[in-house]
């Protein structure tokens, strides 16, 4: 049995959301379809770590608790990544996060997309805003992106239909990670800090 990792980022503001519910679901549904690996799962809402993904933003450093969280998205074996749609695109928390990565962290890594919005209509975000943005970063992301807008919570047949764009989201995710080798650091100082570094340790 393989040790496998999934990072989940969530971008959700509200407490619960809808865009902590739907990466919940994603990431049950991807270990559901890992039955042979031991699977991890991590979820990190952004909104707990908003003002450390300014700060580094405007400094170039990031605190312990940010680098913790990306230490783990960018050595995980897949990730989940959530936003709202805010103006037909992601939001500037999600957006923000990612800027702070290292360009060629998500290099090959099988991400699963999805969103939140109140309107069907803003369901082209998946394609035209988040698929645009990893692709910069190189991630090999799955066929099947998954929006959710408030209608999908709203009866049983569209929860239900939801629950199958969710399903198979999360078999495609886990076929992509089963096929990729475990994931470990690149090296000696993945771990270390700029600031460590620095330092001489």
């Amino acid at each position: 049995m393989t040790a496998r990792t999934i990072a989940v980022v969530t971008a959700g503001l509200s407490q619960p959301s809808s865009t902590r519910l739907l990466a919940d679901r994603l990431a049950e549904a991807t270990r559901a379809a890992l039955v042979d690996d031991d699977v991890t799962v991590k979820v990190f809402e952004l909104r707990d770590i908003a003002v450390d993904v300014t700060n580094n933003m405007l400094t170039g450093f990031p605190s312990p608790q940010l680098r913790e969280v990306i230490d783990t998205v960018t050595r995980a074996d897949g990730l989940i990544a959530v936003t709202p749609v805010f103006t037909a695109s992601y939001s500037g928390l999600f957006k923000s996060f990612f800027d702070v990565l290292d360009k060629e962290a998500l290099d090959g890594k099988p991400v699963l997309l999805a969103a939140t919005g109140g309107t069907e209509r803003h369901s082209l975000a998946l394609d035209f805003a988040l698929r645009p943005l990893f692709a910069y970063l190189r991630a090999t992301v799955v066929a099947t992106g998954v929006y959710a807008a408030s209608s999908d919570w709203g009866s049983v047949e569209a929860t239900g239909a939801l629950q199958q764009r969710v399903e198979r989201a999360g078999r495609e995710l886990a076929q992509l990670v089963a096929a990729a080798p475990e994931a470990k650091p690149d090296d000696e100082y993945a771990s270390v800090s700029f600031e460590q570094l620095l330092a001489g340790h």
